[in-house]
């Protein structure tokens, strides 16, 4: 029997738990933040101060229902008391109640029917803003740990302030703050907060804040809709150095939250998140302390062992010059002892070159006189006296020229001869030669 054989898309198998999660986290990535207009059942509200309710169609057309829960906050944010049958609007996110595996929607504000025109207009934004990558996670950039200022927009009145001033006093004292009021709710609030960033981001550029936090108390909707304006967004989007966003509560979105580098659930979250306490900074600085003591200590405890070695070798100064003169004692007689023997060898060289040299000279003149006799006998040979003496004669014209060639004399032509014992004046009488060169043209 064959094995069985499983195709390759078999679905991965999960836990439970995990499943919900993930599915969670789908709903999360795909539909939050969501507006869901419906009538509203069973509304049910807890001693907690927590509402609980299902939100079906109208008159049933299309037999949907969702069950919703609103958390004590949002709920005691509402401006009427919902009923059963109510036809509202409700924004929130979606998620999964594990505990049960069932889908419901976490409900963060809610207005009758007819009152999500704002809510629509948020969407819609968003969706444009997205778009164009405003929100993209890759232009969201670290805060600084250690920031030169912190700029501050927010009002002057407001909560949030308060919060945001204790937090770094308490955790970073030593950080400058620097504070740019606008109105945060009203009419005049977006170009207030659009002037705030701006004159932050003059500061920026001059080096004097690195980090800018954006905060506000919670509020509905339409109070926290300045922080939803286009222009306060884009604003946001062009600055300089991070940006912080504390506007409203945990459950509280804005585009100011999408498009800021970092959102915080709250305006004293956001300030520590600029600010690291100065209390683990300092601990840092006494860790680094220590241990540069430990460092420099072992450097000191090495260098003194070296020191010590180097003691025991060098030992007593005066007994180490001791053997220094000792030495030098020695080696000046050596240089004595050398001296005196090199002294004694060039006296000897010189006793025997004194003797030998009575028989280099008398070498060198008899060398010199058998050179000078046979110079002396070369030099007899060549005496013309003696070619003279064997005949011959020295013929030279009258200005005392050789003549050796019959051609270089002339018929009637005075010459002296030479002989042996004194000279002849002659004179040429014929030319042999040029008559020996006719007769032989003409034979």
């Amino acid at each position: 029997m064959s094995e069985p054989v499983f195709a390759a898309s078999t679905p991965r198998i999960w836990q439970v738990g995990a499943l919900c999660r993930a599915v969670a986290d789908t709903l999360d990535a795909r539909f939050n933040p969501v507006a869901v207009r419906g009538e509203i059942s069973g509304y049910n509200l807890a001693a907690s101060g927590h509402a609980y309710f299902t939100l079906k169609d109208p008159n049933g057309r299309d037999g949907g229902q969702l069950r919703c829960a609103m958390f004590r906050r949002a709920a005691s944010l509402l401006d009427f008391s919902p009923r059963e049958g109510d036809q509202v609007e409700v924004r929130g996110r979606l998620s999964v109640y594990e505990a049960r595996g069932d889908l419901q929607l976490i409900v963060e504000s809610m207005a009758r029917a007819g009152a999500g025109t704002l809510f629509e207009q948020f969407l819609r934004l968003k969706a444009k803003l997205e778009a164009e990558g405003l929100f993209d996670a890759t232009r969201k950039r670290e805060l600084p740990r250690l920031p030169r200022g912190i700029g501050v927009v927010t009002s002057l009145g407001a909560a949030a302030l308060r919060d945001v001033a204790t937090a770094l006093r308490r955790r970073a004292p030593h950080v400058p703050v620097c504070i740019a009021p606008a109105a945060v709710q009203g009419a005049a609030a977006p170009a207030e907060l659009v002037s705030a960033l701006q004159r932050l981001y003059a500061l920026s550029a001059r080096g004097e804040i690195d980090v800018i936090l954006l905060v506000r108390g919670g509020g509905s909707i339409e109070d926290l809709w300045a922080f939803n304006d286009e222009h306060v967004v884009r604003t946001i989007a062009r600055s300089p150095v991070p940006v912080v966003s504390g506007v409203g509560h945990e459950t509280d979105f804005t585009l100011a939250d999408f498009v800021a580098d970092l959102r915080a659930p709250t305006p004293t979250a956001a300030a520590e998140l600029a600010a690291e306490p100065q209390a683990n900074w300092l601990g840092s600085l006494a860790l680094l302390q220590e241990q540069l003591r430990d460092a420099v200590r072992d450097r000191l405890d090495l260098a003194a062992q070296r020191l010590d070695l180097a003691l025991s070798r060098l030992g007593r100064p005066s007994t180490r010059l001791a053997r220094q003169r000792l030495r030098v004692n020695g080696l000046g007689q050596s240089l004595q002892h050398a001296a005196a023997r090199l002294l004694l060898l060039r006296r000897q060289a010189l006793l025997r070159q004194t003797e030998a040299w009575p028989q280099v000279i008398r070498r060198d003149v008899q060398s010199c006189r058998q050179r000078l006799d046979q110079a002396a006998l070369r030099l007899q040979l060549l005496d013309p006296s003696l070619v003279l003496q064997r005949g011959y004669a020295w013929l030279t014209d009258a200005d005392g020229h050789a003549v050796t060639r019959a051609s270089q004399a002339s018929v009637g032509q005075a010459l002296r001869a030479t002989l042996a014992d004194g000279t002849l004046s002659v004179t040429v009488q014929a030319h042999d030669h040029l008559a020996r060169t006719q007769a032989d043209r003409d034979s």
